[in-house]
């Protein structure tokens, strides 16, 4: 025969509110890992204005390939980036001779790494460094203006000093402006003149060069883009070819990986300024990790 005694209850009461406790547990795991699953709201109207840390699927990075976007970064947030650059050129030699380097894997590369800050609401600044010259470059943006049903383009201003030989030759300041415009979540496309100066440095001349940076990147699905760009010379110092580049990146949360191909290394504003070079294609990728 069954008694029901209070130490009975007492324990029937404690399994129950044990039972009750791990399945709510389980569902908010449950509901969590839902959550993280849903693609983000496209930003790239007015509540990306008001927010810098709200993400804009049409613009994941800062970035394109080497030219700027116009994504901002919030106050205090950071960001890191690698960018690689291998020494192989694809455009020389057979078929079999490339993927015999593993199509430039094989042959070094030029490596560079960025880290940038926010120091100020819209305001962000940022050191990079890349094996190329040793080359340091520090720059500053601010995102003046952010498009909204109201602004048809996006603007961010930029100002930049880079030194050869961990800065402490051929210095190369810079000045800049970065238009964009986004359709929807899916289109981004840029428009980046930049001044450089002493660009021909190396050959102990003092010469400036005004290149126009056009780029773009498409969405084509929920986490894959497809980018390009090209930095045609409009006046000044312009050897060898303008500079250009296209490659594909996928997004996983705060992190991007872009596989890359350009016709030069260089990934500065100087080093761009020079262009790319004739008869040369190099496989490179971008590493990029947000901090916000």
């Amino acid at each position: 025969m069954f008694v029901i005694t209070r130490r009975s209850i007492i324990f029937s009461a404690l399994a129950l509110f044990t039972v009750w406790t791990s399945a709510a547990a389980a569902q908010d795991v449950s509901s969590t890992s839902d959550a993280s699953r849903i693609e983000p709201a496209s930003q790239s109207g007015a509540t990306a204005a008001d927010d810098d840390a709200a993400p804009v699927l049409a613009e994941p990075d800062f970035r394109v390939l080497n030219l700027p976007s116009t994504l901002r970064l919030p106050r205090h947030g950071s960001g890191f980036q690698l960018t690689h650059r291998f020494n192989g050129n694809l455009r020389q030699g057979s078929l079999s001779g490339n993927a015999g380097n593993l199509f430039g894997l094989d042959q070094g590369a030029a490596v560079g790494f960025e880290y940038r800050f926010g120091i100020a609401r819209h305001v962000q600044a940022a050191v990079y460094r890349t094996a190329i010259d040793k080359t340091f470059q520090f720059y500053g943006k601010y995102d003046a203006v952010r498009q909204s049903d109201s602004i048809p383009v996006s603007l961010s201003a930029l100002v930049s000093v880079e030194g050869a030989d961990n800065f402490q030759e051929r210095y190369s300041p810079a000045l800049g402006l970065v238009v964009s415009r986004m359709a929807g979540d899916r289109l981004a496309a840029y428009a980046t003149p930049v001044w450089v100066h002493n660009t021909a440095a190396i050959l102990n001349i003092d010469r400036d060069t005004v290149f126009v940076g056009v780029g773009g990147r498409v969405r084509v699905s929920s986490t894959v883009y497809v980018v390009g760009e090209i930095a045609p010379r409009a006046g000044g110092y312009s050897p060898d070819k303008s500079a250009y580049g296209f490659g594909v990146e996928k997004r996983v949360g705060g992190h991007l990986f872009q596989i890359n191909f350009n016709n030069g290394q260089g990934t500065t504003f100087g080093q761009l300024a020079r262009g790319g070079l004739a008869d040369s294609l190099f496989l490179g990728f971008n590493l990029a990790r947000k901090f916000f």
